[in-house]
């Protein structure tokens, strides 16, 4: 186990590294996590990059649908990236140290991203919105430039909100316990270390949840509640079907992400339990990437179609 670092100032000492607790409350299960996580995480990886070649590889998939899908799939392998091997590293060693330093360097890098999907999955619903209910004005109204825009909209408010965050907490003093009872840097086991005030931390945190949470998820609420609107206007057949099965889909999916997010970070006196709060987390961080390759490949006939091509095209040139 690594030993505590601290740095004197003063009469006081000052906690320079943490050490991430993982799930110590269910030692006899670390194994079963360990291969269970690390399954999950190479599908995510997998799949996800399997979205990314299929779609730039294909021509026919050049489409602004498809652009918002890469750049989900590429933040969602970053995202769990910045977690899931830290976790897996905490199953085998039961404890994992990381300095406070790199502790708010985890923080920053998941949040911005997680804070980016939320607006990414906005995007996505809007994109969809406006290809039902405008299909003659959908290349006007989502073209290239349009595309970009919304993208990097997406990407740098992620980076700028929780840059803010993590500059609040980079201000904190920590000097007494340095156990994160967590198995990542998450807000709230941070900042419960703190030996100095932290309610302008957590009140800056709070409203930025709130923008960044309800706002996007309400966008997306109002652009299905359109498109079902739209679609049941439409006589009931396949392509019918075929809208309400993508879209339930995708809703399931940010319905998860959301609603565990909001829990967590905008009512978090909701969880009475370390544990439970810990199984919350899982939901967002490990649970919920993995639907989008399932949803996007598994039940994608245009995604099949160019990975069959793809791998028809590599065995022809193996074979040459």
């Amino acid at each position: 186990m690594a030993l505590m670092e601290i740095t004197f100032t003063g009469n006081q000492s000052t906690i320079t590294e943490f050490i991430l607790l993982g799930f110590s409350e269910l030692p006899d299960l670390h194994l079963l996590f360990f291969i269970f996580s690390t399954i999950i995480y190479i599908t995510i990886i997998l799949g996800n990059m399997l979205i990314i070649v299929a779609v730039v590889s294909s021509s026919g998939l050049h489409t602004p649908m498809y652009f918002f899908l890469v750049n989900l799939s590429f933040l969602e392998i970053l995202y769990t990236s910045t977690v899931v091997p830290k976790m897996l590293a905490g199953f085998l060693r039961k404890k994992e140290a990381i300095s406070l330093a790199g502790c708010l360097l985890q923080f920053f890098i998941f949040g911005s991203l997680a804070t980016s999907e939320c607006f990414l999955l906005a995007i996505m619903a809007y994109d969809r919105y406006l290809a039902i209910c405008y299909p003659l004005h959908y290349t006007l109204l989502m073209g290239s430039k349009q595309c970009v825009c919304l993208v990097v909209t997406a990407w740098l408010t992620g980076f700028v909100v929780d840059g803010l965050v993590v500059v609040l907490m980079a201000q904190l003093k920590f000097c007494g316990s340095n156990h994160i009872n967590h198995f990542y840097c998450d807000f709230m086991p941070i900042v419960g270390l703190a030996c100095s005030d932290p309610q302008v931390a957590q009140a800056t945190t709070f409203i930025l949840s709130v923008i960044c949470l309800t706002i996007p998820f309400g966008l997306i609420l109002i652009s299905y509640a359109r498109i079902l609107m739209a679609v049941l206007k439409v006589p009931t057949g396949a392509s019918r079907k075929k809208a309400f099965s993508t879209c339930s889909s995708h809703l399931a999916v940010v319905s998860t992400f959301y609603g565990t997010l909001m829990v967590m970070y905008i009512a978090p006196s909701a969880i009475h339990s370390q544990l439970l709060s810990k199984v919350f987390a899982l939901l967002y961080t490990v649970v919920t990437p993995i639907f989008n390759p399932v949803i996007y490949t598994l039940r994608n006939k245009e995604v099949h179609q160019a990975l069959k091509k793809l791998l028809c095209n590599k065995q022809q040139g193996n074979s040459a």
